[in-house]
This record gives C-alpha cells, sequence and structure tokens, in this order.
C-alpha cells in the first residue's frame, strides 16, 4: 500500500539506524530475479484476494505486518498533535516533514519509543519519554535509551498520562501525569505500575505521540471469508505458516508470516518466516501441478 517497498524497514526505521543504500541494493536483487512490485495498492481495499485468484494467482503470502499504532483510550486523544508512533515514522521516512511543535511528550518505553524520540530531537523538538514503569523495566535496548540521553532526550519514569488537554484551538497543549509506584511482579515477570493516590501533575507540551505498541491491520484478515483470526487480530497460521480456516473446505493456498502472525516482533523473525513460507507454498503448488 505504501509508495516504496521494503515495510517497517523503510517505513518504521530511522535512517541513522538502519543504511537506506544497502536496502536499496536488496530490493534492487529482488527485481533482477524477476519481483515484480506494485506499489500504492492495499489489498483488501483497491483489490481482493478473490480478484486476484480471478487473474491467476495461485500462492498467496500475506505479510502486512502490524503497522497500527496502538491508543491508551484517555480523554483528549482526538486534540490535533496527538498521533501514533508509527505513523509519525512514516511520515519522516517517506521524506514528509511532520509538525512537531517546540516541545514534544514520547509515551512508551519500548525501542519504537526510542526511535520516536531520537526522530523528534533531531527535527528541533524539545523530547520528553513518559514511561509508567522505572526506567530499569523499560522493554528498550540499554544501548537505545543511553544514546536518547545523550542526545537529550529527557525520561519521565514511573509516570502515566491520564489525559490530553487542549487550547482553544483544538491542539494539545498539556499532559496530564499521575505518579506511580512498583507493586509486586506481573505475569511479565515485571513489577506492575501502581498509582499514587492524589499524586496528578502536568506537563506542557504542544505535541504527543504514542508508541506503547502496534496492531496488525484488519483488512486483509477481515476481508478473506473463514480465515481463522486469533483474539489479538493476528492471522492463525500451522507450524508451515499455512493459513488456518474455520471450514477446511474453505481453505485456499494461503500462508503468513511476521508480524501479521506473531504481534510486534524481529525483522530477523519476519525474514526467516519469508523464506519458511516460501518452501511450504512450493512444495504445495508443486504438487498440484
Amino acid at each position: 500500500r505504501n509508495p516504496a517497498p521494503g515495510g517497517m524497514l523503510v517505513m518504521g526505521i530511522p535512517s541513522y539506524r538502519l543504511d537506506r543504500s544497502a536496502l536499496k541494493g536488496e530490493i534492487e536483487v529482488l527485481e533482477k530475479m524477476g519481483v515484480h512490485f506494485r506499489m500504492n495498492t492495499e489489498v483488501g481495499k483497491d483489490v481482493t484476494i478473490e480478484e486476484l485468484r480471478q487473474q491467476g494467482y495461485k500462492g498467496f503470502y500475506v505479510a502486512i505486518g502490524a503497522q497500527k499504532s496502538s491508543k491508551l483510550g484517555i480523554p483528549g486523544e482526538e486534540l490535533k498533535g496527538v498521533r501514533g508512533g508509527v505513523d509519525f515514522l512514516r511520515e519522516v521516512n517517506l521524506g514528509k516533514k511532520p509538525r512537531i511543535g517546540k516541545k514534544c511528550a514520547v509515551i512508551g518505553g519500548g525501542n519504537v519509543a526510542m526511535d520516536v524520540c531520537r526522530t523528534a530531537v533531531r527535527l528541533g523538538a524539545e523530547t520528553y519519554v513518559i514511561y509508567r514503569r522505572s526506567e530499569e523495566e523499560m522493554p528498550a535496548r540499554i544501548e537505545e535509551v543511553e544514546h536518547a540521553k545523550q542526545e537529550g532526550v529527557r525520561f519521565l519514569a514511573l509516570h502515566n498520562p491520564v489525559e490530553y488537554v487542549g487550547d482553544e484551538k483544538g491542539r494539545v497543549s498539556q499532559v496530564r501525569l499521575q505518579v506511580m509506584t512498583l507493586g509486586e511482579p506481573d505475569a511479565s515477570g515485571r513489577r506492575s505500575p501502581v498509582p499514587v493516590e492524589g499524586q496528578i501533575e502536568t506537563l506542557d507540551v504542544d505535541e504527543v505521540i504514542v508508541a506503547i505498541g502496534v496492531s496488525p491491520n484488519p483488512i486483509i484478515p477481515n476481508s478473506v471469508q473463514g480465515l481463522e483470526i486469533s483474539r489479538k487480530g493476528t492471522i492463525v497460521t500451522d507450524d508451515s505458516l499455512r493459513a488456518q480456516f474455520t471450514d477446511p473446505k474453505e481453505s485456499k493456498v494461503m500462508f503468513a508470516g511476521g508480524d501479521i502472525v506473531r504481534g510486534g516482533a524481529t525483522v530477523i523473525l519476519a525474514m526467516s518466516d519469508g523464506r519458511k513460507a516460501a518452501a511450504s507454498m512450493h512444495a504445495e503448488l508443486s504438487e498440484s501441478r
């Protein structure tokens, strides 16, 4: 659906972390091997899987990732200046110049949040990272956090946004923060954040970028009849990465891998899934000839 191939490698990872010329070289190799890229086309919207089957395609591999930014579900999310982390990175990586404001709050403590805050600093914003647990519980890599600090990002650990406040023009102007403390460990092994009663702080901002996680785009899963979907919106597959259908008679030669199956995972695992699914698909299509 994007104007360039490469998925999150192009749209989500900042250029200072991934050499674009290396990625361009890999894509050129695929083109020389005979791969055709059709851009600006969203399957499930501009064309359906069924329409592609009617055009003669017999095998399908769904690798659309998980590029839908999650929300906190708090008041003020509709205000101007409140956006998702993946959406922000996509704009920057496509060469656009998003309005960033002078003072930016980045919500979250993972690697995407680190990419967002370091990009915001590069665009000239005074940038704060707000995280509801302590810094030690942050899932981001330690070196990413250290690099962000070295570049001037300020960290507000043990703070949790409870409301975005807007000005008279409908633009975010403040974030109300609940001060937190750490309780007992939860299922993940990290200590659970617990609100400190009566302690609310306010931070003046003119931009909020929410980077608390991503979820799958439902357009393909919802447009394929009988496709089995998990409660998290991911496509259910077997060990060969063959997509599962609620009625076996509806089964198609469809495979899936990467984040649309795993949720938020890594590029390495997505590449591994692609190779595995290609071998499985080749074997199945060869048998049917």
